[in-house]
Formats: C-alpha cells, sequence, structure tokens
C-alpha cells in the first residue's frame, strides 16, 4: 500500500512538473518560480501535501544540487578557469562586493547572526547561468560583443563557489575556527590539485572515461560523479563542490558526450530540487518577509546592473552594450536556492527559506524583463536627463557604434574591438 501511494504520489508531482515547464517554454521564460510554487502547493499547508514521497524527493533533491554543479563544471575546462580568473578577477570583486555585501547587510538587519549573514550573501550574490544563458539566446544575443563578459563574471562566480561553499558548510555543521580552516584548506587543496591535475593530464582522464557506448559512457560519469561527491562529504567539504570539480577534469569528447547524456537527468531531478525546497517552505511563512524580499530583490537588481556596467565598460564596450551587460546579469535562480536550502538542512534561520523563496521568485521573472528592457529605458532616461527627447516630437537616434565579436587574445581579453551599426546588431 505504502509502494502504491509512493507511486502515485511522485507520478502526480512529475506530471504536474512536466505541464508547468510546458506552460512556461509556451510562454518564454524561466520554469524555476513555476517549480518553487509546484512545490509550495505539495508542502505542509499547501493544497495537497505529499507524505509516502518526502523521504524519495529529499534524495532527489541531493542528486539535483549534484547534477547541477557537475554540469556547470562541464561547460569550463581547467585552462578556461585559469585564464578568466586572470583577465577578469577585478570585476569579480566587483561583482561579489556590490551584490554578496547588501545580502549580508540584510541578514544583520534583520538580526539573524553572522552565519544567516553568510547565507544571504551567497544567495545575492549568485547569479543564475541557466536563466542568463536562454535569455540571451532567445534575445540573439550570443554574439553581441558584451557577452564574453558577462559569462567572465558568471565563470568567476562558479569558481567562487569552490571556495564559498565550504566555508559555508563548516559554518553551518558549527564548527570552530580551528576546524573550518582545516576544511577550507582541504577544499582548496582538493581544487587545486584537480585545476593542476586536468591541466596537465586531463586529455588522458577524457580517454579513459571517454567510450562510444553511451549507456557505459552514462555509467561512468554518473558514478565517478556520485563517488566523488560522496568522499567529498565525508570529508566536511561540499558535495556539489566535488561534483563541480569532476566536471571541471572532464573535456573534449568526454564532457560533450556526457554533458548530452545527462542533460535530461539534470532536468528531472533538479526539478524535484525546486519542488523540495518549496515542500520546506510553509506558504504562511511568506507574507511576512515579502517586503524583505522586495527590497533585498530592488537592491540587488540595481547592483547587478551596476556590475555588469562597470565589467563591460571595463573592457572597452560601448554604451549600450554596457546596459545589456548589467541588465543580463540581474536573474538570480538555481544557486541561490541551493545556498539557501543548505542553510533550511541545517536549521539556521526558519525565515531565511521563505525570503529566499520570495527573493528568487521575484528575481527569476525581473531578470528576463531587465535584459530585454535595461538598456532602451536607461536611453531614454538619458534624454530626458539631457532634455532633449520629447514624446511627441521623437526621433530615431543615430545608430550608436556597437563593437562586433573580436578574437581572443593570448591572455584571454579580446583584442581591440570592430565597430559597426547597432541596427545590425540583434537586441
Amino acid at each position: 500500500m505504502h509502494t502504491a501511494s509512493l507511486f502515485i504520489e511522485l507520478g502526480s508531482v512529475i506530471l504536474v512538473l512536466g505541464l508547468l515547464g510546458r506552460l512556461a517554454g509556451r510562454y518564454g521564460f524561466s520554469p524555476i518560480p513555476l517549480y518553487l510554487l509546484g512545490g509550495l502547493a505539495f508542502g505542509h499547508g499547501g493544497l495537497l501535501p505529499l507524505s509516502a514521497s518526502e523521504e524519495f524527493v529529499a534524495t532527489g533533491a541531493e542528486i539535483g544540487v549534484v547534477l547541477l554543479l557537475l554540469m556547470l563544471g562541464l561547460e569550463y575546462t581547467a585552462a578556461d578557469l585559469v585564464t578568466n580568473l586572470k583577465a577578469q578577477y577585478p570585476a569579480g570583486a566587483v561583482d561579489f562586493a556590490f551584490n554578496a555585501l547588501p545580502g549580508a547587510a540584510m541578514g544583520l538587519l534583520l538580526g539573524w547572526g553572522p552565519v544567516a549573514a553568510v547565507v544571504l550573501a551567497g544567495v545575492t550574490w549568485i547569479s543564475s547561468s541557466g536563466v542568463i544563458a536562454k535569455v540571451l539566446g532567445d534575445l540573439g544575443r550570443l554574439g553581441n560583443r558584451e557577452t564574453p563578459v558577462i559569462l567572465s563574471i558568471l565563470v568567476l562566480e562558479d569558481l567562487a563557489m569552490a571556495v564559498y561553499l565550504p566555508i559555508l558548510t563548516a559554518l553551518l555543521a558549527g564548527a570552530g575556527l580551528l576546524a573550518g580552516s582545516v576544511t577550507l584548506a582541504i577544499a582548496l587543496a582538493t581544487a587545486g590539485a584537480v585545476l593542476f591535475v586536468a591541466l596537465r593530464y586531463g586529455r588522458l582522464i577524457s580517454r579513459f572515461v571517454s567510450h562510444d557506448d553511451p549507456e557505459k559512457l552514462l555509467l561512468v560519469v554518473l558514478g565517478l560523479t556520485l563517488l566523488v561527491a560522496g568522499v567529498a562529504q565525508q570529508l566536511q567539504v561540499s558535495a556539489a563542490v566535488g561534483a563541480f570539480l569532476v566536471g571541471i577534469a572532464l573535456s573534449g569528447e568526454a564532457a560533450e558526450g556526457a554533458h548530452t547524456l545527462l542533460s535530461p537527468l539534470r532536468d528531472l531531478f533538479a526539478a524535484v530540487f525546486f519542488v523540495f525546497f518549496g515542500l520546506s517552505t510553509d506558504p504562511t511563512s511568506i507574507p511576512p518577509v515579502l517586503l524583505p524580499a522586495l527590497a533585498l530583490a530592488a537592491a540587488t537588481a540595481l547592483t547587478k546592473i551596476a556590475t555588469g556596467y562597470w565589467a563591460a565598460r571595463r573592457a572597452g564596450i560601448a554604451v549600450r552594450g554596457r546596459w545589456r551587460a548589467g541588465g543580463a546579469l540581474v536573474a538570480r535562480g538555481e544557486f541561490s536556492i541551493v545556498i539557501a536550502g543548505l542553510a533550511v538542512t541545517a536549521g539556521i534561520e526558519p525565515d531565511l527559506g521563505p525570503l529566499a523563496t520570495a527573493y528568487v521568485l521575484i528575481l527569476v521573472v525581473v531578470g528576463p524583463l531587465a535584459a530585454r528592457w535595461t538598456e532602451p529605458v536607461a536611453e531614454r532616461f538619458a534624454r530626458l536627463w539631457s532634455g532633449g527627447w520629447s514624446p511627441r516630437r521623437q526621433r530615431p537616434a543615430p545608430a550608436d557604434p556597437v563593437a562586433v565579436p573580436a578574437p581572443l587574445s593570448d591572455t584571454g581579453r579580446p583584442e581591440a574591438p570592430v565597430e559597426r551599426a547597432a541596427a545590425d546588431t540583434p537586441s
């Protein structure tokens, strides 16, 4: 009887997720907010609370986090990370200062203590790579001059996760200064060793893992990932960090094949993860934290726009491209929920989960809108400010030179830009 209830609940949840995903795809926005709302509906205090399948959903959610970080690591090679770190670390520092510190300040202002402040700093710091990549593709901006700047900031954020997550894990576990320092040292040493091995012997590793039979490739990569994630967890290092490092170590045909095979699994278990996070949040706890969530969302949307503008200006991008870069970075999503989920599991602060849920729901909806409208709205305000714009007398502005993508130099930074009219650039 228990098995029948389990199948009925799981089937219902997965069917609803599929329908929600189709609805989101039909209207061209991220399904993450719908998954979170679905989790709220299935959780305690929701419309259809689950009972038999909670343990299975919790395990599936952990696998979802591991697969999310593995797929993220597969996107980059060790050489890519090192190159981006050397070329764009000032932009990463500005990104941290502009976006992590407001979250930490809000946590302290709410009286949640330093550990919750560190968690909230991570929630507001990390942009959603998945949402941003989809938005750039939908808007036809993958070839734009500012896109490498956007991707560089996302890569630096992902790389920073390898340092941030072990620190957070130690803090959530209540480890003292000595134990926390040992955990961080182990994590940094492991990350450094993996990067070194990937740089020197990445082809050999990928050749060992790679196989013409998709079934064998899937089993080896998935088994290796779960094994490394489990070992990392035993060492008090986040399992997500272990999965991320496995993804970095793979390259070439092995990485491409694994990416193709694991994408459906990642999507399934990631959706289960968002549902699980919603299950952990009582819907009645969201209204009391809605105002702080709105204030934090407004503040950090502006700071992300400022981050992208500054980074694009440093790279020599034209003004329009600077605004586009800033608007594209606004969306938060999967990794903000991953970070908040760690804190919810540890039982740090009861209001942190609802605040993170409301915050992500707001910005995952506002993010695509900001990517589309930041540039024209900024241009209109600039004309109003200069006194040369009138709704009745508006004339088309002359084409603003926007640089097309330039080849990367040996340092990883673009060479001298090539200019062309904005009318030829996808908007």
